[in-house]
């Protein structure tokens, strides 16, 4: 009944048609695949676009305007800014940066977090921010241990401050620049360079204080300060070294044959003979009598195998100390990510043939907050899992320049190309710097009439640059296609034609309509803020991509209905869609701090609730004071 009189007193309400049932079911499904992940993102989303086109009586979406994302300016701009993003890190600026700042910080917590923000926070205005953290993970890592705090203190700030920095520009984000192009097409107001720059800068410092006056109180220590991997990943009772007796039945088999991997959950990590380790290419070689075998399983499992196979138990690995190098050339311990993208999503140990392919052995995981240490070779991979690898150095420093991954520790050779930083630094200030010129004004100071006609796009001026950083040889063309996550190309391309469905349905403007039915007993910044939260919401359980292409189309109609300014509906989406606190899986970036931050799901929302609420109310006023609610005259 209250519903009835809302709606009655919201005005005219679009009748529901097929269009809208089939379109409405599309968004549905999109929403229950993106929130299982039965289907990787970028799959779902080409899955939704197939859709459209197929059921194009009923979608209105035809095959041009289907596969029009692949072509739309927002996926053009971000394959270019991700191109360029990854010549920056090929210099090593960012970890150079990282390195001072660290310097800086020294012991003091206080100047820790602040060094971690006044990095991360500017740095991801003009360098897309998920690259940025990828960059900076192990940089923050190691400046939390050799600080002596504990990672966890650090991590959540470096992923919650690149959100931060991605709103201070057009193009810190994939979200700005897709959120632009679809205010472009709805209501012909693209976003310039710096068009939210002031209420991003805000937006950057109210964050800052948030974290280090409540925030870092709220984040608990998952992670020791002291990095011993063994006692972090509980791994006392998981790695053993055993004595093969001479009369043992693994005699004489090659160490990749020796366990039954089908029968027993259990891996030999490191062979030592003769008082010499052996890691590297152990596989193929035959077990002797006295050889000591370091073996990765649980008590229950080793007992069996003692019994069975003749081996006598020499003792437990209390620590790093026993695993760690005793030589130069010796394994090491570290902590790998899974990017999004790489090879091994939906593959298992096992089925990667990850120790062949990285000749490196899995010791233990963590994935969806849970630490594993058993039955590692049966679990699909996912992106944000963390695992921890022993490897010789000069894997890890293999691993380290394989875009597959991010290693939470810095390498100790980096192969960076410092000498090119003028250039990659020059171009990209190019590449700003022509979009954000004024040239209209430097007509009238000039008196060069020309260049009051100039006008250059980021697509344009990003694609120059993307030639220029290889011509100046900042970046190999092979590098080209390796720095681009073509997941997120893939996710723009699927989801933009769902936006020109809602809009040539009319279901965005039936949504729109009962939204605005709030405007009966809100006012127009009540009615903003609603949508704020709504986007955040959507975000913190699909792609921030795709609760753009959901809400702003949404917000359009909405703002038409109830006589307030689109434009400003349009920044309370982009804004809300790109600062998703509450989940690690919200956001990228959220993902990559997950497990080396040794994270809970939960300790998401107890940080990032309170922060979500305060921007909402930061922002909504900001956007207000800025550009006003009401529709302009």
């Amino acid at each position: 009944m209250v519903l009835t009189m809302v709606l009655a007193q919201a005005g005219s309400i679009p009748p529901v048609t097929t269009s809208m049932v089939v379109v409405f079911g599309i968004v549905l499904l999109a929403l229950v695949l993106f929130i299982t992940e039965l289907l990787p993102i970028d799959i779902t989303a080409i899955l939704i676009m197939v859709l459209l086109m197929f059921l194009n009586p009923w979608t209105r979406v035809s095959v041009s305007e289907g596969i029009s994302g692949f072509s739309n300016t927002a996926t053009v701009a971000v394959l270019a800014m991700l191109i360029l993003s990854t010549g920056i890190s090929k210099t090593g600026l960012v970890q150079i940066i990282g390195r001072k700042m660290a310097a800086f910080a020294g012991n003091d917590p206080t100047k820790q977090l602040l060094a971690t923000i006044g990095v991360t926070g500017p740095v991801s205005g003009f360098i897309n921010n998920t690259p940025v953290v990828a960059i900076l993970v192990p940089v923050i890592s190691d400046l939390a241990h050799k600080g002596n705090t504990s990672p966890s203190k650090l991590l959540i700030p470096l992923s919650y401050a690149s959100m931060f920095g991605g709103m201070l520009t057009l193009i810190g984000t994939s979200t700005n620049l897709l959120a632009s192009s679809v205010s472009d097409r709805l209501i012909g107001q693209p976003f310039s360079m710096f068009t939210f720059t002031g209420l991003g800068v805000i937006v950057l410092f109210t964050g800052t204080i948030y974290l280090l006056t409540v925030g870092h109180r709220l984040i608990p220590k998952r992670v020791p300060a002291r990095e011993d991997y063994i006692e972090e990943y509980n791994l006392q009772g998981y790695v053993f070294e055993v004595i093969v007796r001479d009369e043992s039945g693994i005699v004489g088999k090659t160490v990749q044959s020796a366990i039954d991997e089908s029968q027993f959950d259990a891996d030999i990590v490191q062979l030592i003979r003769d008082g010499e380790q052996f890691f590297e290419g152990i596989a193929s070689k035959r077990i002797r009598p006295d050889d000591i075998l370091t073996v990765r399983t649980d008590r229950k499992t080793l007992g069996i195998l003692r019994e069975q196979e003749g081996l006598d138990l020499v003792g437990t690995q209390p620590s790093n100390s026993e695993l760690e190098p005793r030589e130069e050339k010796a394994q090491t311990l570290v902590e790998i990510v899974i990017q999004s993208g790489s090879s091994l999503l939906g593959e298992t140990i096992s089925t990667s043939s990850f120790r062949e392919r990285y000749d490196a052995s899995v010791l233990a995981f963590r994935s969806g907050g849970k630490t594993i240490r058993s039955r590692l070779n049966d679990i699909e991979l996912q992106v944000g899992d963390t695992l921890l690898v022993q490897a010789p150095s000069d894997s890890i420093d293999r691993l380290s320049r394989n875009p597959e991954f991010i290693v939470a520790h810095e390498s100790e050779s980096p192969d960076y190309r410092t000498e090119k930083i003028p250039w990659a630094v020059g171009i990209l200030i190019g590449v700003v710097g022509l979009v954000g010129m004024p040239w209209g004004a430097l007509a009238n100071v000039t008196g060069v009439g020309a260049l009051a006609g100039v006008e250059f796009s980021i697509v344009q001026t990003a694609l120059a640059g993307v030639v220029l950083m290889v011509v100046a040889d900042v970046v190999k063309p092979g590098e080209i296609y390796e720095g681009v996550d073509w997941s997120v190309i893939f996710l723009l391309a699927g989801v933009i034609p769902l936006g020109v469905a809602l809009e040539q349905t009319g279901a965005a403007n039936l949504l729109g309509s009962l939204v605005a039915a709030t405007a009966s007993f809100l006012p127009l910044i009540g009615v903003l803020w609603v949508f704020y939260i709504a986007t955040g919401l959507i975000t913190s359980i699909i792609s921030n991509n795709a609760s753009v292409v959901l809400m702003i189309p949404v917000a359009v109609e909405a703002a038409k209905d109830i006589g307030a300014n689109p434009f400003a509906f349009v920044l309370a989406v982009t804004f809300a869609a790109s600062t998703a606190f509450i989940t690690p899986v919200g956001y990228q970036t959220n993902l990559f701090v997950y497990g080396p931050g040794g994270y809970k799901f939960t300790d998401y929302a107890r940080v990032g609730a309170p922060l979500q609420l305060l921007l909402s109310v930061v922002t909504i006023l900001g956007i207000a004071f800025f550009w006003g609610v009401s529709a302009p005259a």
